[in-house]
């Protein structure tokens, strides 16, 4: 006859499914903000905070959503690149595992990003420039304006999407190694003058 849990053990597992609940729900909320489903970012979350392999049935159980809605979602999420299909021994369901690297998981969320929104953008700049008037030094000063705005705004986003195809690669830590380093570089921190100390004192 098996042990009864004791009451520790359910505590504790109840405060580990709250836990677990509580960065899911706040996972789902930020995905408005990447310009995705809640549903999409739930099951990303789910599959990341667990750290195992769940199959279709295990994430509909957990999350209390639709077969299709979960279909969509971890086929979203392969495309992203921040979970992947594994297989269990011995059986023929297909479960899905995310991205334990946080620093991997946001380098792919930054190549995604990029794709679906800076580069878009470069190919609708390209293509006004291509319908706008070609700017000369005889140009009307408004012609010439609007090519410098237009360029201002490429170059910018170019430099961005530069930075992100070296820093976010699906190889190496360029991203980790320069998060690290913008974070020791003092922000807003008033500079001492000892001369002056030293001369009030006096």
């Amino acid at each position: 006859m098996a042990a009864k849990p004791n009451k520790p053990d359910v505590a504790a597992r109840a405060q580990l499914v709250e836990a677990e609940d509580r960065f899911i729900a706040s996972w789902g909320r930020m995905g408005s903000v990447w310009g995705i489903s809640r549903t999409m970012a739930e099951v990303h979350a789910l599959l990341y905070i667990t750290g195992k392999p769940m199959c279709t049935d295990e994430i509909m159980d957990r999350l209390g959503v639709s077969r299709g809605n979960v279909s969509m979602s971890v086929r979203s999420l392969l495309e992203w690149a921040v979970i992947e299909k594994v297989r269990l021994p011995g059986d023929r369901k297909e479960y899905f595992q995310a991205e334990q690297d946080v620093w991997a998981m946001l380098r792919a969320i930054a190549r995604e990003r990029i794709k679906r929104e800076v580069d878009p953008l470069l190919d609708a700049l390209d293509e006004i420039d291509q319908l706008a008037p070609q700017a000369s030094k005889h140009s009307p000063e408004e012609v010439r304006d609007l090519q410098q705005r237009i360029e201002a705004v490429r170059d910018g986003f170019g430099v961005i999407t530069t930075l992100s195809h070296k820093f976010a690669g699906p190889r190496g830590a360029g991203l980790q190694t320069a998060a690290k380093l913008l974070a020791k570089a003092p922000i807003g921190r008033a500079k001492k003058h000892p001369s002056k100390r030293k001369e009030n004192r006096a």
